[in-house]
């Protein structure tokens, strides 16, 4: 039900939003549509985890970024147009202030639906209070709603201004201080398991990770054109996807120890991307310059020549920095790897079989790590009755 509301709200978004709007309104959508699917599924198959339903909550975004949008229409583009422009107004003041709560539930809870510990539920208790305390504070709360400063609160209590404006900022204060607890809380939680729920751990990990990276890219990139350009705004919504998706696969296990290959990937190919378009720029830059230093025009051989050097450049340098992964965050599986490939030039040329029996011994303590290993090698049939 809460999905087909959620559907329906983002769909109602496109048609109220003015056309110049749709840029930023259609991809924000999509992500509520797709946050709301995944935490749905969850919930139809694990209906005893928590995770599910918080993510579903993301309807409530879509109804505060909805309502407005409606009341912005109704009651400043197009005055009178539609009605109850002032209620929805009221719901747009309030109804998204959940979410950000629903989000430091979701980190105290991944992925199995408990907190760390018994203590750890104290936050949970601390985190409901401010959920609630929130909601009434917004509700209440005088002032522009909507993005509009002509579009205000009807329920806004003007006389206690000055209340609502601090208690608005001690919950704005203790809700980041308990998102970056929550934070630590995933990290403890990764220390302390093995297994499943470290792979569940590292795809929620990856996912943030990589939006971090996405949105340190587009503060700088902000600072460098001068504006948050709309196409920084896509990219964001885009990192933004693999939060609810990478949720999915971690909480249903689906392919979840493909986390590992994606993560070796990820470090692999985007210093190799970053590499080859830095050689790419800085030879057809030189090229342009130095052909138009001789010839006093400018041509297009320092393309040719800049797309034939990233070509040749593509494999070795792939190889160069997996190998430089490989070393230094994969370092077990590189050792094993070495060693076991230097065990097998050995075994070709090793006759002497106690010699035989000694590097491999050697070669499986080194890689499995056991507590005790012995070997034992089952006399030939025919060997033994000939001896008799």
């Amino acid at each position: 039900m809460l999905w087909a509301l959620t559907v329906v709200c983002a769909l109602s978004l496109l048609v109220v939003s003015e056309q110049g709007s749709l840029i930023i309104v259609l991809p924000v959508a999509a992500w509520v549509v797709t946050s709301s699917t995944v935490g749905a599924l969850i919930a139809s198959r694990r209906p005893e985890n928590p995770i599910g339903w918080i993510l579903v909550s993301g309807f409530l975004f879509a109804f505060s970024v909805f309502f407005g949008t409606y009341a912005t229409y109704t009651l400043v583009t197009h005055p009178g147009s539609l009605p109850a422009g002032e209620v929805a107004a009221w719901f747009s003041s309030w109804v998204q202030e959940p979410v950000y709560e629903l989000i430091i539930f979701l980190f105290l809870l991944f992925p199995d639906g408990r907190s760390l510990s018994r203590r750890w539920r104290l936050l949970l208790r601390i985190n409901s209070v401010l959920l609630a305390t929130g909601i009434l504070v917004k509700a209440f709360h005088p002032g522009p709603v909507a993005g509009e400063e002509s579009v205000r609160n009807p329920l806004g209590i003007e006389r206690a201004t000055e209340f609502f404006d601090a208690a608005d900022g001690l919950i704005l204060l203790l809700t980041g201080l308990l998102f970056v607890v929550s934070v630590i809380s995933v990290y403890l939680r990764f220390r302390r398991t093995f297994g499943i729920e470290r792979q569940q751990i590292k795809w929620l990990a990856f996912a943030a990770t990589l939006l971090g990276v996405v949105v340190a890219l587009a503060i700088i990139g902000e600072l460098l054109l001068g504006g948050f350009g709309w196409w920084i705004f896509l990219v964001l919504v885009v990192a933004l996807f693999g939060i609810p998706l990478s949720i999915g696969a971690a909480v249903l296990r689906y392919r979840l120890y493909d986390i590992d290959l994606v993560i070796n990937r990820t470090l692999v190919y985007g210093p190799l991307t970053l590499m080859l378009v830095l050689v790419y720029l800085g030879g057809l830059v030189s090229l342009q310059y130095a052909f138009r230093a001789l010839t006093g025009q400018e041509t297009q051989l320092a393309i040719v020549a800049s797309t034939l050097a990233i070509a040749a450049l593509f494999d070795p340098l792939r190889k160069r920095v997996q190998a430089f992964v490989d070393r230094h965050f994969y370092r077990k599986k590189y050792d094993v790897r070495k060693t076991l490939d230097g065990f097998s030039i050995k075994l070709r040329d090793e006759t002497d079989l106690e010699q035989l029996n000694a590097d491999l011994l050697s070669v499986v303590r080194e890689t499995m790590q056991p507590e005790h290993v012995s070997l034992w090698l089952r006399p030939d049939s025919r060997t033994a009755s000939q001896g008799e």
